[in-house]
Parts: C-alpha cells; sequence; structure tokens
C-alpha cells in the first residue's frame, strides 16, 4: 500500500473505538504499522493462508525474496499469528533460518523461536452451499445413509484423525492392490453405474504448482490403454498458462466434458455434483478449498500423501506415486460404481463457517 493511501485512509477513518487488526499475510505488516502508528496500538492478527519462503518455483532465483522476508517481518510485529494448516505452519516455520541464510551478512538469529509462541492453525472458513437439488440419485441416497452413519461420533473422521485409519481400513491399505478394497459399498446406486464412464474433474489453478502435467500424462495412459472415461478441467487461466493444456485438450477431445473457467458458482457446482472423482496433483497446497468443495459435492478425493492432504484426507485417498494414482483410476475405470456406491470418510463441516465461527470469534476478541 502506497504512503499517499496511508495518509488519506488516516485523514478519512478513525480507529479510536476499533481493538483488532485482522490482516493477510500478503500485507506488509510492518510497513502498514510503521506508516500508521495509530494502528500499532490494536491487537494485530496475521493470517496465512499461504507463505513464500516454500512457494514452488522453477528456479530458486526466480524467488523473490522481498516477499518472504515482508512475511517474517510481519511476524515479529504481529500479536497473534494464524495458519489455515499445520502443514502450513511447520513449513513456514523450519524454513526460517535457511531463508534468512540468502542475506550476505548480519544475519538474524532465533527468528523461529520467537515467532512460534505467538503462532496458532486455524483452517480457512467454507460457506458450503447446499446442493441437493444439483445431486444426482445415487449421490442424494448416499448423503442420506451417511448423515445416519455419522450421527454416531465414532463414524467421523476429524482432520486430527485423518492420519489414523481404523484397524480393518489399516488392512485394506496393506493390500498390494490399492482399489477397491478400500471403498465401502453403499446400497441404493444406480443400475447404471458400471455403464456409465467415469467422470473425472480436475478444478485448479492452470499453474504449474497444480502440476497439470502429472495429470494429462495420467489420463492420456488411460487413454491408451482404451479405458472409457470423462474429464472435466476447471479452473482459472491466467497469463502464463502451462502449454501441456492445448496438446492434452486435442488429444483427449472425445472424452472433454467441461473445459475452462466456469463463468457462475452455480455451473461450477453442478459440474462438481455429476463428477465421480476429484484429483490433485499439486506440487503446492496449503489448504485445497477445490477439494473439499468437491468432497461436499459427492466426489471421491484422489490425493498426494504430501503437503497439507493427509491432514485432512484419510489413507485410502492418498497416493504416493505416479503409478499409484494412474492404477487406482485404472481400477475405476473399470469399475465406476465403486466410488458412486462410497461414502467419502471426511467430514466438510468440520471446516464450514457454521463450524469454525465460534474460533474466529474468538480469535477476534479484544485483548
Amino acid at each position: 500500500m502506497s504512503v499517499e493511501a496511508m495518509q488519506r485512509q488516516a485523514e478519512n477513518y478513525s480507529y479510536k473505538c476499533c481493538r483488532v487488526l485482522f490482516s493477510s499475510s500478503v500485507l506488509n505488516l510492518c510497513e502498514l504499522v510503521a506508516l500508521r502508528p495509530d494502528l500499532a496500538r490494536l491487537k494485530k492478527v496475521l493470517y496465512f493462508h499461504e507463505n513464500q519462503l516454500v512457494y514452488p518455483v522453477r528456479k530458486d532465483q526466480d524467488r523473490d525474496f522481498q516477499y518472504g522476508y515482508n512475511q517474517v517481518l510481519s511476524c515479529l510485529v504481529s500479536d497473534v499469528v494464524v495458519f489455515n494448516s499445520h502443514f502450513n505452519m511447520d513449513s513456514f516455520l523450519s524454513s526460517i533460518r535457511s531463508f534468512m541464510k540468502k542475506i550476505p551478512d548480519h544475519r538474524p538469529k532465533d527468528l523461529e523461536q520467537l515467532i512460534r509462541p505467538k503462532c496458532v492453525v486455524l483452517s480457512y472458513p467454507i460457506q458450503f452451499p447446499d446442493v441437493n437439488s444439483l445431486l444426482p440419485e445415487h449421490k442424494r441416497m448416499r448423503c442420506l445413509q451417511g448423515s445416519a452413519e455419522t450421527s454416531r461420533a465414532d463414524d467421523i473422521i476429524t482432520p486430527q484423525h485423518a492420519q489414523q485409519t481404523s484397524r480393518s481400513e489399516e488392512d485394506l491399505c496393506k493390500c498390494t492392490s490399492v482399489s477397491s478394497t478400500v471403498l465401502t459399498p453403499v446400497r441404493g446406486a444406480e443400475p447404471s453405474d458400471e455403464v456409465k464412464p467415469l467422470h473425472i474433474v480436475w478444478p485448479h489453478r492452470w499453474e504449474h504448482d497444480k502440476n497439470p502435467e502429472l495429470f494429462f500424462r495420467t489420463l492420456l495412459k488411460l487413454k491408451e490403454q482404451q479405458l472409457n472415461f470423462h474429464v472435466s478441467v476447471l479452473g482459472e487461466t491466467f497469463t502464463d498458462v502451462p502449454e501441456i493444456f492445448s496438446s492434452s485438450r486435442h488429444l483427449l477431445e472425445s472424452n472433454i466434458l467441461n473445459w475452462g473457467f466456469l463463468s457462475s458458482k452455480e455451473q461450477y457446482l453442478h459440474v462438481l455434483s455429476n463428477a465421480d472423482v476429484v484429483i490433485s496433483t499439486s506440487n503446492h497446497e496449503f489448504f485445497g478449498v477445490a477439494m473439499l468443495e468437491a468432497v461436499h459435492c459427492g466426489c471421491f478425493p484422489l490425493c498426494p500423501k504430501a503437503l497439507v492432504y493427509p491432514e485432512i484426507f484419510p489413507e485410502p485417498y492418498l497416493y504416493s506415486t505416479p503409478e499409484q494414482l494412474c492404477k487406482r483410476l485404472q481400477e475405476f475405470c473399470k469399475r465406476p460404481g465403486l466410488v458412486r456406491k462410497h461414502t467419502v470418510k471426511v467430514d466438510t463441516f468440520l471446516f464450514s463457517w457454521t463450524f469454525l465461527k465460534p474460533k474466529f470469534q474468538t480469535l477476534l476478541a479484544s485483548p
């Protein structure tokens, strides 16, 4: 924010009644407080939805040191530092020391020890819409049974439990074939479940850190094996779109149902509600709103066993290698009823604004 903007706000606004300043980590909080000393007395809460210390770049010299340095300084000035996931917090704190080694001389020390006591984790709150009217019949029936099952506390998988599978799931995960054995059938699926092609959706930004190369490479392997599937490639595009999108669109033309950014939220939810499997191939993810929205719409998630994903998704929804991802999709293409009969063991309510609102109210309470 410019000095002129600071001066203009100082003239037009009074913060005498304010007690808390809530800011994103993309803001240089240190600079803000220096330019607006009247804000220094407020309780300063800094929220990290990402961190620049570990943001993936093609070459390390492409990394803008100033962005990461600003985030470290903002932490020092803040009273509370909030991260949207444990992965985000741990990756940031553990990278401070090596990041500061890029300073030629007079490197500050023990910054992690100064910042860590201020840190807490609070998930990003998602406003999940009511999608019941958009869901196909087999998903609606699944939701009804899932609601009955999760009324018992021991059936709910929370983020804290995401890495702790039940004994039966552990046994199943040891199987050499990571496929239908991890799925729980539910009565009421449509008779055409094994006839209608599997619908795969990829709802991410069209940028290199989302690793679209792995996604398209996997789909082309499925196509080479003459497996039947449909695909919807959603998400926002920016100026630098990886070339893999244009080349893959041509090769997958007969499989594509939707391609590119959808103009309305309702259209987006409609596609998610009619998809079977949602896939992440990301090299970079601190939370993953798109994956949780898709799960809310009844999609079976497949995510890397890395980054934030093990914090949210139980073992059956994680893959460790590209080969495992391809193997899972091969099985699902051959037997799409497996995913259509499965109730995903992730309670999206725990990431909703309804659930998290009291926690944010406590966070933003006056000191």
